[in-house]
């Protein structure tokens, strides 16, 4: 039982590495793979809660349209507030909610 966990991170690393090209350094592999477990970890928890507020909105959607007797407005607003993206988190977005790292670019 102990073992499968290590094969799974040893298959991660030998998948990240033999996608790489043969030019990367140390650390731009040792970046890429934490990159990808970052990624993986925050899309293990923004999908679910991004599933849980697209349905939360697109009912309170409707709801708002019955309420408000067919105010359209309301509705569109709600619904484009809760369905607008990110849907999954990607390197991009993570590296524009992190910032600029200026000394990860002097390195390279």
């Amino acid at each position: 039982m102990i073992k499968t966990p290590r094969l799974l991170a040893a298959a991660l690393i030998l998948t990240l590495t033999g996608l790489s090209s043969a030019s990367l350094r140390a650390e731009d592999a040792i970046e890429k793979a934490g990159v990808a477990v970052g990624v993986t970890a925050g899309n293990i928890w923004v999908l679910p809660i991004k599933a849980i507020t697209v349905t939360v909105g697109v009912l309170s959607g409707a709801l708002s349209y019955i309420a408000t007797g067919g105010n359209t407005e309301l509705t569109q607003q709600i619904w484009q507030d809760t369905l607008q993206e990110p849907y999954v988190v990607t390197r991009d977005l993570a590296r524009r909610s992190i910032g600029e790292r200026p000394e990860l670019q002097e390195t390279k």
